[in-house]
Formats: C-alpha cells, structure tokens, sequence
C-alpha cells in the first residue's frame, strides 16, 4: 500500500515535525486554558488571566514535546523506508515502537519497554483503522451500479424521440 501524498523523506521529517508541534501547541493550548480556568481564583477576569497564562507558558512546551515526538518518528521512518526498501504499514508499527523506546531511554530499560510497547501497539490500531477504512471505501465503490441512461431520453431507431416531450436539438 503506498502512499503518494507524502514529501520525500528529507522533507517529510521537517513537516511531520511541524504539524505535531501544530497539533501539540492547539490541543496543549486547549486543555491548559480550561486547567487554567478552573485553577484560578474566583472572578471572570482572575479566571481568564489564569487561563491565558496557563496558555502562554505549557502550549509551547507541550508543542515541543509533540515535535521531538514527530521528529524522531519520522526519521525513524525514513530510515526504516531506506533499509527496507518498500513503505508499509510495519515501518510506522516499528518506528512508533522504537520512538517510545527511545524517548523512554533516560527511564531505564523498564520503562523503554513499556514505552516501546504502547508505541508499536498505538500505531498498529492507527494502522489498522486506516487500511479497514481504504478496504471499506474501496469496496463501496466497487460495489456501485454503473450508471445507466433513462431510456425514455434515448431516440428511438426511427430517428423520433421515444417520449412525448419535444426535441429541442
């Protein structure tokens, strides 16, 4: 199954990296600015000041975090593309394996395997969601009837228009 949309690999790291800083600055920006409104004191304008500096100081770094995430991904990818020689679904299950073993690294070997574990395991129910859903628009189609003309707008073999309406041709 290959995928034509993507960058080449040399870019496709850059632009992984920075969509999951994208997604980790939006979604991090969102969950701080209802921490932060819940965490502040009583009163709107305590309450909206606490959210925005909540904002301010963790979208960033959760953001960071996302793209080192992205970063490390991809170029595992690539390089297990290079390797390998064909993009599969088995270098994204690999790669998010290896991405959580490394990033788990500074924990122990406990801790890389568990990550390792969750990676390969998260990537491989990505995976699979995304090839039952190509398996299942592609058979959607496939199944369609082909399109057929109303008959009554055919001309019939004497040259006449088959329907009553008049021809306007």
């Amino acid at each position: 199954m290959e995928e034509y949309a993507r960058e080449p690999c040399p870019w496709r790291i850059v632009d992984d990296c920075g969509g999951a800083f994208t997604m980790g600055v939006i979604g991090g920006g969102v969950f701080q600015a209802i921490k932060g409104f819940r965490n502040a004191p009583v009163g709107i304008r305590h309450r909206l000041r606490g959210s925005a500096n909540a904002v301010r100081i963790r979208a960033p770094q959760i953001g960071g975090s996302f793209a080192v995430w992205g970063g490390l991904f991809s170029t595992i990818d690539c390089g297990l593309v290079r390797v390998r020689g064909k993009e599969d679904p088995w270098n994204s299950i690999t790669s998010g394996a290896l991405t959580g073993a490394v990033l788990a690294a500074r924990s122990g070997p406990l801790a890389m395997m568990g990550s390792a574990m969750m990676g390969g395991i998260l990537l491989a129910l990505i995976e699979g969601v995304g090839i039952l859903l190509t398996r299942y628009t592609a058979q959607q189609f496939r199944n369609a009837p082909p399109f057929l003309e109303d008959p009554n707008q055919l001309p019939s073999k004497e040259g006449t228009p088959a329907s009553s309406y008049p021809s306007y041709h």
